[in-house]
């Protein structure tokens, strides 16, 4: 048996994206219940150098709708990076979830060869469908899914890694 291209993304992108939405509740209870503002959760940083935690769930966000609407031949809804609150950060990923659900397996199913092109200024950078999704896609995906765990976590957000990975 196969795995198809569909099942290698959009289930797993809705699932672990519904994860993040979890640990992103137990961070508002968090902050609540230290009475902290959530803005210093969301504007929290591992690096000074690195984009804080609502970026990260902004790119997490953005990498798995833009890999799906990529495979799928579709635009990818586009998002403005407005959102400050962990309630907007939510629902962020619930428009996301709603866009990735949209996408149907024989949109995807059949893409390994398909010619993905990555533009970054002037700089092209060509993939195959399948090198894409697991070479690239995939895994920028989970760095930024997991640079915002790891944000929360330090911060002392009371969450492990049954909240990352949730009910696969």
């Amino acid at each position: 048996m196969t795995i198809s291209m569909y099942q290698a993304s959009v289930p797993r992108f809705i699932n672990i994206l519904g994860n993040l939405s979890v640990i992103l509740d137990k961070a508002q209870a968090y902050a609540d219940a230290k009475k902290l503002d959530p803005a210093a959760l969301t504007t929290s940083r591992l690096f000074p150098d690195m984009l804080p935690m609502s970026a990260q769930v902004q790119i997490a966000c953005d990498a798995a709708k833009g890999a799906a609407a990529r495979l799928a031949g579709v635009d990818s809804p586009v998002f403005e990076d407005t959102e400050k609150t962990i309630a907007e950060l939510k629902a962020r990923i619930a428009k996301t979830i709603a866009f990735l659900r949209t996408i149907e397996p024989v949109q995807i199913d059949g893409t390994e060869e398909k010619e993905i092109v990555i533009k970054r200024g002037d700089k092209e950078t060509r993939y195959k469908g399948m090198q894409f999704l697991l070479g690239h896609a995939t895994p920028n995906f989970y760095f930024h899914v997991a640079t915002t765990y790891n944000i929360l976590r330090h911060n002392g957000v009371e969450i492990g890694k049954r909240d990352y990975i949730g009910n696969p």
